[in-house]
């Protein structure tokens, strides 16, 4: 590997975009998966196992001339509430989003009972967020909680 002085970038900066950082690297497909990178046409970049103080492994992903919907942003909370966006314009952070889970999350959630109706009807996933800090849903179907380790990104 080579030697990387001080100060040095590792990935090349952007001059404009977003910049997706403290994921924890064991959810870092699942980061890439909702925010459905590989279905858009911007220039991206995955980093993973970089230092952290936080997190001990962290993963980054910097994406060019794309800015994140809040829908977007607060998505990433399902998979942990340490991700933070920094929004770079002209090479420089203008701003630091801390993702925050809203009150209802809508699709992409699959339930984890097999028997609830939105596995085996075609509707839109509806989970009421009952522990923000820990990433816990309540299915509005069936009731079953469902916690952020058990977690299904599905389409």
């Amino acid at each position: 590997m080579a030697h990387i002085e001080k100060g040095e970038l590792r990935v090349q900066a952007i001059k404009n975009g977003s910049v997706i950082d403290h994921i924890p690297v064991e959810e870092l497909q699942k980061v890439v998966q909702l925010l459905g990178l590989f279905d858009i046409d911007y220039t991206f970049t995955i980093g993973q196992n970089y230092l952290s103080k936080k997190l001990g492994r962290k993963g980054i992903i910097k994406v060019e001339d794309k800015h994140f919907t809040p829908e977007e942003v607060n998505m990433l909370a399902l998979v942990s509430t340490e991700v933070v966006i920094s929004v770079i314009r002209d090479y420089k952070v203008v701003e630091k989003i801390k993702v925050t889970l809203p009150d209802e999350v809508r699709g992409m959630v699959k339930c984890t009972n097999p028997k609830c109706i939105t596995n085996n009807e075609p509707m839109e996933r509806r989970y009421r967020v009952i522990d923000k800090s820990n990433g816990t849903l309540k299915c509005h179907y069936c009731n079953r909680k469902i916690e952020r380790e058990e977690i299904v990104i599905q389409d």
